[in-house]
């Protein structure tokens, strides 16, 4: 890897994450009119069919454990959107993505090396422990925390099998094949949440918008930024992703920061930032 490969591949994942977070805002004012599972399918639906029609995927001459690597990161696809989802109808943004969080961090502990990333690593937990209490008073949906920790669970699966998708398939072409049978995973739930309102043209435009925001653009980012940086690396710049969810929550959907939230996402942009320092030095 070059020196001048890592900060590409911290912009790379900066811009993954703001897109997907306030894609995520956007999707969640659909819930209406498609229900949290119907939008999910909408979103990988129509990303799946934008990725085959650009990359063309070729299957043909595929060994098995590839076809396999390449499902797998699907099927976490999948679960992992429609839990967020789930999660996003029942507690607010910026606190179910800290809890989904869980995931990537458990990823940078596990792969962790060096004493300061373990700095890193607890500025960002205690960002976290801000953000989800809510102090005296504050009542979280259970079942809304269970379907946050599902999603991850999954999104600790996608890191991984992100990166060995990416460098077994050229381009985005395995992500499109991923993003079929993500779409797959979802679609019982999505047509029985959704039914006919699927094919409702104003809706398909927003699912069309949501798609690009939350699946194209921030998933074909993150696995050319997976080529470039080590998964542990990688895990620790997620923690962005509670922060800027907690934003897009206040300006796409009204959902006010006390200032004890503002205090974690202080803590976890620090966390951030000193990641990508250690990874560039």
């Amino acid at each position: 890897m070059t020196r001048g490969g890592v900060p590409v591949a911290v912009g790379l994942v900066v811009v993954a994450v703001t897109s997907l977070q306030f894609g995520a805002g956007f999707a969640a004012t659909l819930f209406d009119d498609l229900g949290p599972g119907g939008t999910a399918f909408l979103r990988l639906a129509i990303a799946a069919v934008a990725l085959v029609a650009a990359w063309r995927p070729r299957l043909r001459g595929r060994s098995r454990a590839e076809l396999l690597t390449a499902g797998a990161f699907g099927v976490t696809l999948g679960a992992m959107n429609v839990a967020i989802y789930a999660a996003f109808d029942r507690i607010p943004l910026g606190i179910a993505v800290t809890i989904e969080f869980v995931g990537p961090l458990g990823v940078a502990i596990a792969g962790s090396r060096r004493p300061l990333d373990a700095l890193w690593v607890a500025l960002a937990a205690a960002g976290i422990v801000l953000l989800a209490d809510r102090g005296a008073g504050g009542h979280l949906d259970t079942l809304g925390v269970l379907f946050a920790l599902g999603a991850g669970i999954a999104w600790a699966a996608y890191i991984g099998l992100s990166q060995r998708t990416g460098r077994i398939f050229p381009g985005a072409s395995g992500l499109a094949v991923a993003m079929v049978v993500g779409a797959l995973v979802a679609a019982p739930l999505g047509i029985a949440q959704a039914g006919g309102a699927l094919l409702h043209p104003d809706l398909l435009l927003a699912g069309a918008a949501v798609a690009l925001a939350s699946s194209v653009l921030p998933y074909s980012l993150e696995m050319e930024a997976l080529r470039r940086l080590p998964a542990r690396v990688f895990g620790i710049l997620m923690s962005l992703e509670p922060a800027v969810a907690a934003l897009a929550g206040l300006i796409v959907l009204g959902q006010n920061l006390s200032g004890r939230e503002w205090l974690a996402i202080g803590l976890v942009v620090a966390a951030s930032a000193g990641a990508t320092a250690g990874a560039a030095g």
